[in-house]
């Protein structure tokens, strides 16, 4: 992992009363650090947090080139992010379930726990969910304000740089442990961030034979470094006739974390009649999806994947980690202080850099 020193640059501290935060300052692209935003008070079951070290995502990057979906969906003048670890600062008046100095990290999904998916285990997916950073102010800046249901106390053991980045983590952990992987063969199309977590998420969860595709080579030789068996270029799509030849006529198991049309439709090529595919990669745009070949006449069983299980994937990322058996530092590339913040997303996007963390404070 590569350590960037900070650089002595004209960036005031704030105030007793204001911090600093990286927002969305206009419609169009980029961010703005400022230093004038007021540390936010946390209401009676609300806890407050003292950002140490926080990650970049794929929405953050969305957010920053101001795309299509981003204009749609996300307000101008709010603090982003959504993946870091802290220490609790402050607490409110009914709150009992944290205490001031504990190192903690948060859900970023939020929901008022009364609908019907709420109330039934299925949280991550309810109506009313909003999300830190898109909805509400985030984790960009010095402090940030959550809920208290919504924190995750972290673990000793647990160094700082895997714990700002549980978010991600857990769409892999999600995806990976709803496939049911042990024993079996898997796919995973598109190594991005969350692709390659997977690869070691699911040679840690028992998969007998991982493949991966892409279009990046230095991601897939990463890929194999991670574990996988093979990994393939998918712009020749001839590997699906390799990984069916050497499986029982295809693969157990595909995870599609790419959205990309293509590489779809090969996964669901790849994949062996009766088998499960875990869906968590976003289309850009509506797919051309051949329903009765890929799903209707193979009898596989197709699962919509979205964020993480509240609790259950943090508890599963918790022991993994413990265990010893992720191997993330090959995927956690950078670490920049949050005054370069602009060269810190210029890593990520320009691809120099994988998973990019930005220190926010000691």
């Amino acid at each position: 992992m590569t350590t960037i020193s900070p650089m002595t640059q004209d960036d005031p501290p704030a105030t007793e009363t204001t911090m600093r935060g990286l927002i969305k300052h206009h419609a169009g692209p980029e961010l703005q650090l400022v230093n004038d935003r007021p540390i936010p008070e946390p209401g009676p079951r609300e806890v407050r947090i003292k950002v140490k070290k926080v990650g970049i995502c794929g929405t953050d990057r969305h957010i920053w080139e101001w795309d299509e979906w981003a204009a749609g969906r996300v307000p101008p003048g709010i603090i982003t992010g959504h993946e870091f670890v802290g220490h609790v600062d402050k607490i409110g008046t009914a709150v009992t379930k944290c205490e001031i100095g504990q190192r903690v990290s948060a859900e970023g999904h939020m929901t008022a726990g009364v609908d019907y998916n709420s109330r039934t285990g299925n949280a991550h997916i309810a109506a009313d969910t909003k999300i830190f950073g898109i909805d509400c102010d985030g984790c960009f800046a010095e402090y940030i304000v959550v809920p208290e249901d919504n924190v995750w106390h972290m673990h000793p053991d647990i160094d700082d740089k895997y714990a700002a980045i549980l978010d991600p983590l857990g769409n892999a952990v999600h995806t990976v442990m709803s496939a049911d992987v042990s024993a079996k063969t898997v796919l995973i199309s598109g190594v991005g961030i969350i692709g390659l977590m997977a690869v070691t998420v699911a040679k840690a969860a028992g998969a007998s034979r991982i493949y991966c595709t892409d279009v990046n080579p230095p991601r897939l030789e990463l890929a194999k470094k991670l574990g996988a068996y093979a990994a393939y270029d998918a712009r020749d799509d001839s590997w699906v006739h390799d990984v069916r030849a050497q499986t029982h006529e295809g693969v157990d198991v595909l995870l599609e974390m790419s959205g990309a049309p293509a590489a779809m439709n090969q996964g669901f090529r790849a994949l062996r009649n009766g088998g499960t595919a875990a869906l968590l990669g976003l289309p850009a745009r509506t797919v051309d999806f051949d329903f009765n070949a890929h799903i209707i006449f193979k009898g596989c069983t197709v699962l919509g994947i979205n964020g993480r299980r509240m609790w259950e994937t943090w508890y599963q990322m918790e022991q993994l980690l413990l265990s010893g058996r992720l191997e993330l530092d090959d995927i956690i590339t950078h670490e920049f202080p949050m005054s370069e913040y602009q060269e810190a997303f210029r890593t990520m996007i320009s691809g120099d850099g994988i998973k990019v963390l930005m220190n926010v404070s000691d």
